[in-house]
């Protein structure tokens, strides 16, 4: 497993001094970043040859938090490729070993001259070691959007800042949309309390583009499809607790299902 080291800062810390999902989302997508870096295939060399590595689906566990000024350690590990997608998981865990997040992530390599999903080169299958899938729950990365119209939320606009290197809505910006549109129409709901994240993205953002949520509450568990094995009580009541914010573009299509729990 590759791995690097940090310290949680003040600046990604939440009301509560505690981790933000957002700093939690942008940790393990700099751990890919770093690995990938490390490895001599990495931003540089995927512009160089005109691909990217697009994310489809998170699936992040949260058992604890880690804590401003907190000593983290993050690591990544990728476990299948298969045609042109890799599988990673991803961990947080402080430096004595206690697991604080784990994650389940599905990436797509496109070549952005023509847009198109393309097979993982020879050299990524070199470079890579695979990992054993970690010991967690696995759910379908297809995710479904739920039944009925649902809340709409606040409009959005996207600026540049939330552009990434292949100038693309950086991932963790749909998180926080879902997220704060959720939080504006439950007002019991604590963004600060969430223990299981889940985003699909199915469409590429662009800037100039605009972002509508419609926000579904449900208390149910998820779909047989989508679940492969509730391990304990503590998770079945938690799946039991499903926000769900569905991202539209500007031009209806649904381009990011968040849910949360």
């Amino acid at each position: 497993m590759y791995t690097f080291d940090s310290m949680v800062r003040y600046s990604e810390t939440d009301s509560k001094s505690n981790l933000t999902i957002t700093g939690i989302v942008n940790y393990l997508q700099d751990c890919s970043t770093f690995q990938s870096d490390s490895l001599g295939i990495g931003i540089d060399y995927l512009v160089s040859h005109h691909l990217g590595w697009l994310i489809t689906y998170w699936h992040i566990d949260i058992k604890r938090r880690p804590r401003l000024d907190e000593k983290i350690r993050i690591g990544t590990s990728p476990y299948a490729m298969k045609g042109f997608a890799g599988l990673r998981n991803f961990s947080i865990d402080t430096l004595d070993g206690e697991r604080l997040v784990q994650a389940d992530s599905y990436w797509v390599l496109m070549d952005l001259v023509n847009y198109v999903p393309v097979k993982v080169p020879e050299i990524f299958r070199e470079k890579y070691v695979l990992y054993p899938k970690f010991d967690m729950e696995y759910f379908s990365r297809k995710m479904h959007v739920p039944e009925g119209e649902g809340i709409k939320a606040d409009t959005v606009a996207v600026t540049t800042y939330d552009l990434d290197s292949n100038n693309h809505v950086n991932n963790a910006c749909y998180v926080n949309w879902g997220i704060d549109a959720l939080a504006s129409k439950d007002k019991t709901f604590d963004p600060l309390q969430i223990k299981r994240l889940r985003v699909n993205f199915t469409k590429q953002v662009l800037l100039g583009d605009t972002i509508t949520p419609y926000c579904f509450f449900e208390d149910k568990t998820p779909p047989a499809d989508q679940m492969n094995n509730v391990s304990s009580q503590e998770d079945k009541t938690s799946a039991d607790k499903k926000r769900t914010a569905v991202l539209h573009k500007g031009d209806g299509e649904v381009c990011c299902i968040v849910e949360v729990c």
